[in-house]
């Protein structure tokens, strides 16, 4: 029996020999394929003088031959950093100059003149991925690593440094240590293997983040993975349907976009329930899914620094407070403890008072991890969450949490999203802004009637300073809203 959390993965990758693996773009690929990309890479590094073991870096896209890159250098115990593709071409460069790795992985068309002159300018060697033949070979001019540079060094423990969506500013790269993982694959699965012929796992979060944790939990496991590229209704529901997909963790945006399309009833009947995660699901549009689809929505907890799930719900917590506790995201994991603190003080707060969550997890360390969550804890131990502090706003003195604003805008029937932000002010050193979508068909409401829908509701320091309306709110690719992105649309005044 394998021993170490490597010598697992490897053996669950091989495990699928000639069998169906990874399904992209409506092919299967078998693990002896996906296993022979993998190799092929590794060929390239060794050709490419970069030292076995030396950590890489991945301009990382959900493609097939990224996902094979991924469990190959997992396989192999090489530590990969993930460099976000959805930047231009000079944020990448200024990544693969910042990380200066012994060399850089990248999809074909990721290799433009900005990106090359960045890896020479560090002296990594550069090897070109691709689904059409060539499908690794080494770039031209970045053939073998420089020898005479100084690289990052092999971190001792670390198999993956993945990046944060970038919701409320540039993306931060988190460092993941392989014994980190194993439980990253329970949270993922909750201990389940699940039988040979169960549906695949389900792959369209981006691999950069916390979404190459379903790659790994079904690599891990042997499982079939279904992936997808990128996020879209259609794509989505159509593998759903097409495998039966039971069980699915989704963004609250992904619920919104569902009931907007009016996917019919029939499309999701194979699914068991959803796990909203990486963000609030506002409770109307819960209620509204369940009762058009009749699809039970569970709430979960995670974070990219812990790499997978806090919180979750059991069969058994759901049975006797799945009703009388719908708003939590379920209790810790069963290696996980959790509490509340005073921001300002640190001292532990008493049951159901709101305050910073902190997190001590056994296989990451022994000490507590803050958050910058906004939670309380109840006396059964569920865990509630209001906000985030990290996007409070300071106006002269008083505190505003944008996420209790949100709530009043879009309690509006005409407004089907909002996102509210601090911007700069140069007497009170913040104030609130909003901007909103208006619902389909709907006339938008005036900025004075939104305005007086927050004082009428709310002290009057949240009443928004403006509010604009926007077609669409500005999203990450992990469907989250961008508060610079946002916070760019204020009108000066």
């Amino acid at each position: 029996m394998p021993d170490s959390f490597t010598e697992r993965f490897a053996a669950g990758l091989a495990s699928y020999g000639d069998g169906q693996c990874l399904e992209f773009e409506g092919r299967w690929y078998s693990g002896d394929e996906v296993t022979a990309y993998g190799v092929a890479i590794a060929s390239a590094l060794d050709e490419a003088g970069v030292d076995e073991g030396a950590p890489v870096g991945l301009v990382v896209r959900n493609r097939l031959q990224h996902a094979a890159a991924i469990a190959g250098f997992l396989a192999a115990g090489r530590p990969v950093a993930m460099i976000y593709s959805f930047q231009s071409a000079e944020a990448i460069g200024l990544d693969i100059e910042r990380l200066g790795l012994s060399a850089v992985v990248a999809d074909r068309e990721d290799w433009t003149a900005d990106v090359v002159a960045a890896a020479k300018r560090s002296g990594s060697a550069g090897i070109a991925i691709s689904s059409p033949a060539p499908t690794v070979a080494r770039v031209v001019g970045l053939e073998r690593r420089d020898r005479s540079r100084r690289h990052a060094p092999t971190e001792p423990g670390v198999a993956l440094q993945i990046l944060t969506s970038g919701t409320t500013g540039p993306p931060k790269r988190q460092a993941i240590r392989t014994g980190v993982l194993e439980r990253t694959v329970f949270s993922v699965t909750a201990g389940e293997k699940g039988p040979a012929d169960a549906p695949p796992e389900f792959a369209y979060w981006q691999f950069g983040g916390i979404g190459v944790c379903q790659l790994i939990a079904g690599v891990y496991n042997g499982r079939r993975i279904a992936m997808l590229e990128r996020f879209s209704v259609d794509g989505w529901v159509d593998a759903i349907r097409r495998h039966r997909i039971a069980r699915a963790g989704v963004q609250p945006a992904v619920i919104r976009m569902l009931l907007d399309a009016e996917v019919p009833r029939s499309d999701l009947e194979s699914l068991e329930f959803l796990i909203s995660a990486s963000g609030p699901l506002d409770p109307e549009t819960r209620d509204e899914f369940e009762r058009r689809y009749r699809i039970p929505i569970r709430l979960a907890y995670g974070a990219t620094e812990f790499a997978g799930s806090l919180c979750a719900w059991t069969p058994d917590m759901l049975d006797e407070f799945g009703d009388s506790k719908r708003q939590s995201v379920g209790r810790a994991l069963p290696d996980t403890q959790l509490r509340i603190v005073d921001p300002a003080t640190g001292a532990e707060l008493a049951a159901g008072q709101q305050g910073l969550l902190e997190a001590k997890i056994a296989p990451i360390g022994p000490d507590w991890i803050r958050t910058t969550d906004i939670a309380s804890i109840d006396e059964d131990g569920f865990v509630t969450l209001h906000g985030r502090a990290d996007g409070a706003i300071n106006r002269g003195g008083f505190k505003i949490l944008p996420e209790t604003v949100r709530r009043v805008l879009i309690s509006h029937p005409n407004v089907r999203d909002a996102c509210v932000v601090g911007v700069p002010d140069a007497r009170l050193g913040q104030v609130p802004f909003a901007a909103i979508e208006v619902a389909a068909g709907q006339v938008a409401p005036t900025e004075d009637d939104l305005k007086e829908l927050v004082r009428a509701q709310l002290p009057v320091y949240n009443v928004p300073v403006a509010v604009v309306v926007v077609d669409e709110l500005p999203r990450n690719p992990a469907l989250k809203v961008s508060l610079p992105a946002v916070a760019a649309l204020y009108p000066a005044r």
